[in-house]
Parts: C-alpha cells; sequence; structure tokens
C-alpha cells in the first residue's frame, strides 16, 4: 500500500492507495495502465483522454503523487490526475474536543489543502465553486471547484501557472485535474476542450 498525507490544521489525511497484485507485468507502462483503470473503477470514475494528448511517465515529486499524466502535442501543457476513493481513506484526527470528520464532509477542506501545498508561496491565486447544477453538467459531481495559481516548482519545474479542477461525490471519490502551464491564453484555448475529461460515471 501507498499512502498519501495532506495535513490541514490538526487534521491528518491518509489516503491508501490501491495495491497491484498482476503476475510478471509486461511493462511499467502496462502495470500503471491497470493500476489506473482499478482505480477509475472503483471510484465511479470515467476518463476520456482529450483529443492530441500523449500519456507520459508520471515523475515522482515531494508534494503530490498522481496517478497519470498526459501532455498536449504542442507541450504547451500537462494534466496529471489525482484519485482518491473514500472507501480507502484513514482519518487520523488529534483534536480531543471534536469527533473525527466523515470523509464524506471532508472534500472543501482537502481542496484547500492541496491549494495551498501545489502552490508558490506568496504567489497569486484565485479559486471559485462551481454552481451544483453546472458540477453536475459537467462532471456528473455533488461538488466541483477550480483554482488558479503560481504552481510550486516541487511539483513542476517546467511550467509555472496551475489550474485545479476538483471533483466530490458522496460515497465514491474525491478527483483532481491539475493543469499546468506557462501562457494562460493559449492554455486556456487547449483546457476548454479538456476540462471535463474526468468526470463520474452516470
Amino acid at each position: 500500500m501507498r499512502a498519501v498525507a495532506i495535513r490541514h490544521w490538526s487534521l491528518i489525511l491518509l489516503v491508501l492507495m490501491p495495491a497491484l497484485s498482476v503476475a510478471e507485468p509486461a511493462s511499467l507502462e502496462a502495470t500503471q495502465a491497470i493500476m489506473f483503470k482499478k482505480l477509475i473503477a472503483e471510484s465511479g470514475l470515467q476518463f476520456a483522454p482529450p483529443e492530441d494528448f500523449t500519456d507520459i511517465e508520471p515523475q515522482a515529486n515531494p508534494i503530490l503523487p498522481y496517478e497519470r499524466a498526459l501532455r498536449h502535442q504542442s507541450g504547451e501543457l500537462e494534466m496529471r490526475l489525482i484519485i482518491r476513493p473514500l472507501g480507502r481513506i484513514s482519518i487520523d484526527y488529534n483534536d480531543p474536543h471534536n469527533a473525527s470528520p466523515e470523509p464524506n464532509h471532508l472534500f472543501p477542506l482537502l481542496f484547500e489543502s492541496l491549494m495551498n501545498e501545489l502552490s508558490r508561496g506568496g504567489g497569486k491565486s484565485h479559486n471559485s465553486e462551481y454552481p451544483q447544477s453546472q458540477a453536475k453538467k459537467l462532471f456528473n459531481a455533488g461538488w466541483a471547484s477550480a483554482a488558479v495559481f503560481d504552481v510550486n516548482p516541487d511539483f513542476s519545474d517546467e511550467y509555472s501557472q496551475a489550474l485545479l479542477i476538483a471533483i466530490h461525490k458522496n460515497g465514491l471519490a474525491d478527483a483532481y485535474t491539475v493543469f499546468l502551464y506557462n501562457e494562460s491564453a493559449q492554455a486556456k484555448i487547449i483546457i476548454q476542450n479538456a476540462v471535463n475529461s474526468l468526470s463520474f460515471v452516470p
């Protein structure tokens, strides 16, 4: 099992990522594809790779592990996918005066924590929550939010800016798409066709 820790005040969230049991996989690429497929199915999600994007190898980083990465053929933009099934969340909550939070209620805290972790300290940031009707229409989600910020170079030393899309559905998962880019005007055009590539199954 692989554990991901996200700290938010007195909250420590451990998300246990799925272990893959495949006999002698043909390649690392095949192994990762099988793992991602299982994770998507467990989370009630669907992913349609956007046009003109190609899979690239996810890179280890000290900020946040992610499950899949794709790059636009122009090289102008990279998207990274982060999937967190609620059934694999373990919470260590050290506030004796309050009950441990329920996984279905954590998504606003996780979104804020991720934004803080991924953004460059002191950089510009902006976030906004989707209206519930739009979250349902775009992502079939119960909640969705977006944030734009200058990205922490420990997460990406090739791109300087990021758009973080977060989606949540009770009983299933929290999922995140990070779009990385340098030139926002060009990136907006590409993102329009890829923003809801990751969504919950109707």
